[in-house]
């Protein structure tokens, strides 16, 4: 693991990039934006711009041109040869981009046409969405999530540097919306320099709890990281999630040895090629280990139930630089009387308890809590109180 002269873990790429215009630049970028060309940034292309502008996509300055394209999709890298899990792209129709020219500067907007950053355009290529379907998601079924929204892009993609004038507008959380700059000041200042992160779209149940649990005895901290950018419907709201999480860890860990922070990136469901992006995000945001749980960023049968760790076996680990943590799948056992996993017990499966995410939701709809071997009561009360409203 290469470290920076402070002593934590080093970004990816050796260097923590940041996009976002300084004060003494800005107002010369904004002067120029009546001249240029207006594109409405999709959602999760917001989401990939803010994660960029933050160097939290560290080495990235821009979206992806095509040679990263390619070695990403062929090879889990990018053209220089980092690991690396999925394309980040900005694509378009071919009107638009016929209309645009290498070099040209290009404002991007958000859906209320404010301003989010300039583009300068370095390159134009064609989308091959089969290819990504391929390689990332292992599947064209438009049925999953990430390939719908993989179809629904446009054919051409456009590729270059940005000058971010606004990585969010009115940004959800922003008290826990901590950049890697951040993330990175708090972990020097706390003394901690091994740090494991948890990546979550769900609220924190009793296995997870474990999990992280079981991570922190090896490292110095705990990053509780929820993804809080775009999700799929079904997917528990952030804001409910958040107080899932504070109550959670105001009553069941010891806050000298967790942060709780915002990941504003979006869900591509894409199982193993994502678990790679978000150990590599977690990497600049200052983590030095990743835990990996069953099924990670899976969605459906699409994927094996830890396909998502065995991925990080063909990846050297000098290059990826952050300690993936697999686990096994984890439940609380009835004859040992706590939590544990098959590696710890020989219990049978009536003596383990675990529900599916189904049931839990009947039980939530109907008032109705949850065993506390599974799920925390004030948590379940939180969910069961959302689900009324």
């Amino acid at each position: 693991m290469k470290t920076t002269t402070d002593g934590l873990i080093e970004p990816h790429g050796g260097e923590l990039i940041d996009r976002v215009v300084g004060k003494a630049e800005r107002s010369a970028v904004e002067q120029r934006l009546a001249s240029m060309p207006k594109i409405v940034l999709p959602e999760q292309q917001q989401c990939d711009l803010e994660m960029i502008a933050i160097g939290a996509f560290s080495p990235l300055t821009g979206f992806m041109g095509s040679e990263d394209f390619h070695a990403v999709c062929d090879r889990m890298q990018l053209a220089n040869g980092l690991p690396w899990g999925i394309p980040i792209t900005f694509c378009v129709d071919r009107q638009t981009a016929d209309s645009l020219e290498p070099g040209q500067e290009v404002c991007l907007t958000d859906e209320q046409d404010r301003p989010l950053a300039v583009m300068t355009l370095q390159e134009k290529y064609p989308h091959d969405k089969a290819k990504e379907a391929e390689k990332i998601y292992l599947t064209d079924d438009v049925k999953h999530p990430g390939v719908a929204v993989l179809q629904s892009r446009g054919e051409v993609c456009l590729a270059g540097p940005l000058a971010v004038l606004c990585p969010r507008y009115e940004p959800e959380f922003a008290e826990h919306r901590l950049p890697p700059s951040r993330t990175r000041e708090v972990f020097l200042q706390r003394g901690w320099q091994t740090v494991v992160a948890f990546q979550t779209r769900n609220p924190i149940h009793r296995a997870h709890e474990y999990l992280t649990k079981c991570a922190l005895e090896i490292c110095d901290g705990l990053l509780i990281h929820p993804l809080v950018g775009q999700t799929q419907p079904g997917d528990i709201p952030a804001d409910v999630r958040m107080r899932c999480y504070q109550v959670l860890l105001e009553k069941y860990y010891n806050p000298e040895r967790v942060l709780l922070s915002c990941m504003p990136s979006a869900m591509r469901y894409a199982g193993p090629r994502e678990a790679v992006l978000h150990a590599t995000i977690r990497k600049n945001y200052g983590c030095t280990h990743f835990i990996v749980g069953r099924d990670h960023a899976g969605v459906g049968d699409y994927y094996g139930t830890y396909d998502a760790q065995k991925i990080f076996d063909r990846i050297d680990p000098g290059l990826m630089g952050i300690t993936p943590l697999k686990f096994e799948h984890s439940f609380y056992c009835q004859q040992t009387e706590g939590m544990a996993s098959d590696k710890t017990t020989n219990s049978s499966k009536e003596q383990r308890v675990f529900l599916s995410g189904t049931k839990v939701r009947e039980m939530l709809r109907a008032g109705q809590r949850p065993p506390a071997e599974f799920t925390r009561p004030e948590v379940a009360d939180l969910l069961i109180k959302a689900m009324k409203e």
